[in-house]
């Protein structure tokens, strides 16, 4: 049950900063880039960003497993944090940096063959770097620490790279020409190759892998994918995360239209940075309340907080910005926690795991949650445009009452009924501090070779046998 040093817990969080970058440059900014810049269709670009979104949720567990098997002196997951940290950065120079001479069908491949293989590459880092979390530390309460400084440098690194353009543009004294985009672009990609670079080299530099015994006979994909979905915990954790994931993926994608088109304001950005700044400051407050109450009930607390702010936010309308801010910010007190308490509570499903199956199979488990996280995305993505596109939205006029109304609903309405099902839901998690402890102790027993009780199917005796 280690305790980790506060170097420890920021080595293990720089890497979450710096790669934050896939994230609004790649999703936001690069897209408009391609379009306007560089001169890719917007369809044929949009047919890109699709099909990427597929291919990158196939990888993610293929990675997933390939780590769990992998054998070499420096571990498992630390040797493709490395080679995946050096093609990232590549395929992200490369990227922010096409040739000025392309047309539009070559900077369309150009943009398919990047955009491609950076998400491959960032699945080669990413996937192992957050498999390796949960094997860090046993402790119960000191993992909800650790992945709370880790998603809280993943909100900061999002903000940083969110305010980058404009700040570099400011800088710089930069204009809104093309070549301009292209020498911001240009100077983003000579700041974060390095800064990748050198976190994920720090990551590694200071942590050593656990030694693994090698259990697996034969490679079992079906029976292990089978495995992990009939593990109760794990299901259980998932399905609510989902389905919260998706109630949050619409006022994500929804708050530019929702902003200028119901509130009638330009200040989107000044209230995602107030949101995601009041997520990382009270952080330390729900890693505190986990201590007292357990990881389950904080992680409701969080998700009922988050909710219940939000759901006002359906009767506004133009001119009430600053009671918007206000809900902003109650809103946003929970926002952390819903993201590093579920990571800290899947940490302790892989355990049961362990003590199940026989072996660590982080991995595993890490790329079916991304699969989830980004198909809950898609859906809300998707969903969303969709419903507001049927109601007749039409970009830059004042919207009519269908639509403003369908905003209110999609903003509002649907992600709090979705974070209540996902409440109910996460009420039936089976696992607190007490009953870790009986896991960890089952699998230290079962590795001596002697039986143990399921601490959570009573009468259940686990054998030597390993899946």
């Amino acid at each position: 049950m280690k305790k980790l040093t506060l170097t420890e817990k920021l080595a293990y969080s720089a890497p979450a900063f710096s790669l934050a970058v896939v994230g609004i440059p790649v999703y936001v900014y690069i897209p408009k880039f391609y379009t306007d810049v560089v001169g890719v269709h917007i369809s044929a670009l949009g047919a890109i960003l699709l099909i990427v979104r597929l291919f990158d949720a196939f990888t993610d567990p293929v990675i997933g497993l390939v780590s769990d098997r992998l054998r070499t002196p420096m571990g498992r997951r630390r040797p493709l944090i490395v080679i995946g940290a050096v093609l990232t950065v590549f395929a992200i120079f490369f990227l922010f940096n096409p040739p000025r001479t392309l047309d539009a069908d070559a900077a369309g491949i150009w943009f398919t063959a990047l955009i491609f293989a950076l998400f491959l590459f960032w699945t080669v880092v990413i996937v192992p770097y957050e498999s390796l979390g949960p094997e860090l530390t046993f402790d119960y309460n000191e993992r909800t620490a650790l992945f709370s400084m880790r998603d809280g440098a993943l909100i900061a690194g999002t903000v940083v790279a969110a305010a980058m353009p404009g700040t570099v543009k400011w800088a710089a004294g930069i204009d809104g020409s093309p070549e301009g985009q292209r020498q911001i672009f240009y100077i983003l990609s000579l700041v974060y190759t390095p800064l990748i670079l050198a976190a994920c080299a720090w990551c590694v530099a200071v942590f050593r892998e656990r030694p693994r015994r090698d259990t697996y006979a034969r490679l079992q994909v079906f029976t292990w994918i089978r495995s992990s979905l009939a593990n109760r915990p794990f299901r259980i954790l998932l399905i609510a995360y989902t389905i919260s994931a998706i109630g949050n993926n619409l006022p994500a994608t929804l708050i530019l239209y929702y902003v200028q088109y119901v509130l009638g304001s330009e200040r989107a950005d000044l209230f995602l940075v107030l949101y995601f700044v009041t997520g990382i400051v009270f952080l330390p407050m729900w890693v505190s309340l986990s201590r007292r109450t357990g990881k389950k009930a904080a992680w409701l607390a969080s998700m009922v907080i988050n909710t219940g702010a939000f759901f006002w936010v359906f009767f506004l309308g133009p001119g009430d910005e600053i009671l918007y801010g206000a809900l902003v910010f109650l809103s946003g007190i929970g926002f952390g926690a819903t993201l590093a308490i579920p990571s800290a509570i899947q940490a302790d499903v892989i355990d049961y795991d362990e003590l199940i199956a026989g072996d660590r199979r982080e991995g595993l488990y890490i790329g079916l949650w991304s699969i989830a996280k980004k198909l809950a995305a898609a859906v809300g993505v998707g969903a969303g445009l969709a419903m507001l596109g049927t109601s007749g939205y039409q970009p830059g006029v004042a919207q009519s009452d269908s639509v403003v109304m369908t905003l209110r609903i999609l903003y509002a309405l649907v992600p709090c009924l979705c974070n209540a099902l996902a409440i109910v839901i996460a009420f039936s998690y089976p696992i607190n501090e007490g009953v870790h402890r009986q896991i960890r102790s089952g699998i230290e027993t079962r590795a001596a070779g002697q039986p143990v009780e399921d601490p959570l199917v009573p009468g259940t005796i686990l054998g030597q046998r390993h899946i």
